[in-house]
């Protein structure tokens, strides 16, 4: 066992820092690891005020801590100097509004041909990576503004993460596209008045340019900021924990030592588990930079509770060798009734799945797909993924990408690359939208103003952080408008951007009508009709994903959850904003499961529950993808 001295020198050197976040694959214990710390933090630093938010706009920090968290800081009762809030991304957007909307009003207005009152309506539209965007901005304003000593931030995993860290780079852009726009403004003030006189315009981006400069440069300061990345001793969250370690580094992130949860202590436990565990340990520390991981012992039950949290924390160890050992016999477990209806003689098309983190939902997504398509081999099957941090092709022991695979001769598999599609939206809209609203253009009529188009161009050129689910959604229209598949399965992204993607129709759907109002108005000098002819056709397919998405005889919802407090709870808020939405979801499955953690079925009294037992761990990927598939039908 680890002498509790030295695991106690070890995270002692974190102590220095003041911001700390935690990050990594979905259901690895993120939440968990993240209140145990900031506990600590708070019992180490009594005199200095911590503050716990979480960025995931699923967060279920309440379920971990059992106390009300909201929008508003408030104090854990135990710990009076610790605070607990969860950002709510539309409250500080209306906060952002009312501090900086006249300004960025006056400059789009300043680089565009619309008018002030034009710009109004944009405020009330669903904005793609608004999560993202307000949750960073609050976090430097917070540190800028000294409002606390030390911030421990709970992240949304791994994929949202890095949305949420590039958004730096995104917001520098748009703010020298900003520029731009004051600069044409500036000219004419010469050009017609002989001189200029700066405004609060140029004050506001002034000031803006420093607080982002600085709060950047305070998120690559290693002295002030670390990233701790959560993860499990399972091969799907060894992949995305490499992938997150590379991409952090490319974004000069600092990064600290890996946690790995839920190890198990005691090969009497569990041989097959502790054998796999020790394997994968071997290759967490064989990872750059990581010759030394700290380890927190599986829980007999979920750490729920300011007690429990701390006990976690007290068990935490440095693991520096492993111990290899033969796993045992390879036993399959038995089906268990009920189990799936036939989704393609049910005649359904699309089949989204969704949960928590880490609860399976790739495994369960996989399993159908494949075992629809021996069911059906007339039939085409596509399994598609759409959460930014994929993992389908882990699941099935090979290599996807945008392009579809064929897995088989009737099942393919596809992970979105979001940029890609972008690509093709950029060259399908954007970029003669962005000349349009610029006043650039060859046809005759069109407004010319100088600068302009350069800067449009700039902040059309970028990838706004969060846009994965909008984008997502017009792969899909494209995919059911071709009618080449018979059935789509769509692979999620955690609960809430799920539920992003789910309400994308009506934002994207939104946008175009605020497009097209403006292009009513002022079609007298832009011209364009037959952008706007495609813009209505993309609109027409936008309205018919949606009656899709709603629709029983199309479209089915499967949820995914493990007996875990925290996960049922977040599945039940799930299955509720399902049935508001108008998704029909007929069943749940409780994965990983074992006869002593039944999940009570009247908690989803609309829906039946599939009980899908675990799997053995020393297995190939594939073999357990078509063990699933016979123990689900």
């Amino acid at each position: 066992m680890t002498n509790f001295n030295l695991v106690n020198n070890s995270l002692s050197c974190y102590d220095t820092r003041h911001l700390v976040m935690f990050s990594g694959k979905g259901g690895v214990g993120k939440t968990t690891l993240s209140c145990g710390f900031a506990r600590r933090w708070a019992k180490l630093f009594p005199e200095e005020q911590i503050l716990l938010i979480s960025t995931d706009p699923a967060h279920s920090l309440g379920d971990v801590l059992q106390t009300e968290v909201s929008d508003e800081a408030l104090p854990v009762k135990d710990l009076p100097n610790l605070k607990v809030r969860a950002l709510d991304a539309e409250k500080l957007l209306l906060e952002f509004k009312e501090k900086y909307g006249k300004f960025l009003e006056l400059l789009v207005e300043r680089g565009s041909f619309v008018e002030g009152e034009d710009l109004t309506p944009v405020w009330d539209l669903d904005w793609p990576g608004l999560d993202e965007i307000m949750g960073l901005l609050e976090i430097q304003r917070l540190l800028l503004e000294n409002v606390v000593d030390r911030i421990v931030v709970d992240m949304a995993p791994s994929g949202h993460t890095l949305n949420l860290l590039e958004i730096k780079d995104f917001l520098e852009i748009i703010l020298n596209s900003l520029e731009l726009f004051q600069e044409k403004h500036r000219v004419i003030s010469q050009t017609f008045a002989k001189t200029y006189n700066a405004d609060d315009v140029d004050d506001f981006l002034v000031k803006t340019k420093s607080e982002l400069t600085e709060g950047k440069q305070l998120l690559q300061n290693r002295d002030f900021t670390l990233c701790l990345i959560v993860a499990i001793a399972e091969p799907m969250s060894l992949l995305e924990t490499e992938r997150l370690l590379n991409s952090l580094h490319h974004l000069n992130i600092p990064c600290g030592n890996l946690f790995i949860n839920r190890i198990l202590t005691d090969p009497n436990q569990n041989l097959d588990r502790y054998s796999e565990q020790q394997q994968l340990l071997d290759k967490f520390l064989k990872i750059p930079g990581q010759e030394t991981i700290f380890t927190l012992p599986q829980q007999a039950k979920e750490p729920l509770g300011g007690e429990a949290l701390d006990q976690i924390m007290s068990q935490i160890e440095i693991i520096e060798k492993v111990e290899f050992i033969a796993p045992p016999p390879i036993q399959w477990p038995q089906k268990i009734l009920p189990s799936f209806s036939d989704f393609i003689d049910d005649k359904r098309q699309l089949i989204i799945i969704g949960g928590k983190g880490g609860v399976g939902k790739t495994t369960v997504a996989a399993a159908i797909g494949w075992a629809l398509a021996n069911r059906h081999p007339e039939q085409k099957i596509r399994i598609i993924s759409i959460d930014p941090a994929h993992s389908l092709g882990d699941a099935f022991g090979t290599k996807l990408g945008h392009q579809s695979t064929q897995l088989t001769d009737n099942l393919s598999g596809q992970e979105v690359d979001a940029n890609i599609v972008l690509e093709k939206f950029r060259d399908d809209y954007l970029w003669e939208l962005a000349e349009m609203i610029s006043g650039e253009g060859k046809e005759e009529g069109n407004i010319k103003l100088a600068y302009t188009p350069e800067a449009w161009r700039q902040i059309v050129s970028q990838s706004l952080p969060g846009i994965d689910e909008m984008l997502s959604l017009v792969k899909v229209m494209e995919l059911l408008d071709q009618k080449e598949q018979d059935l789509i399965i769509l692979d999620t992204a955690p609960t809430g951007h799920l539920l992003r993607f789910l309400e994308m129709p009506t934002a994207l759907g939104d946008w175009l009508s605020w497009i097209f109002k403006l292009w009513m108005k002022y079609q007298n000098v832009l011209g364009r009709v037959d952008l706007m002819g495609r813009l209505r056709i993309l609109r027409q397919q936008v309205m018919s994903a949606q009656k899709k998405l709603k629709d029983l005889q199309h479209t089915e919802f499967i949820g995914v959850l493990q007996s875990q407090d925290a996960i049922v709870a977040e599945q039940l808020r799930l299955t509720a904003s399902l049935k508001k939405m108008g998704v029909y979801q007929r069943y749940v499955v409780q994965n990983r499961y074992h006869a002593n953690e039944e999940i009570d079925q009247d908690l989803f009294p609309d829906q039946t529950l599939i009980r899908l037992p675990s799997l053995p761990r020393s297995v190939e990927p594939l073999a357990r993808v078509k063990a699933a598939a016979d123990l689900l039908f």
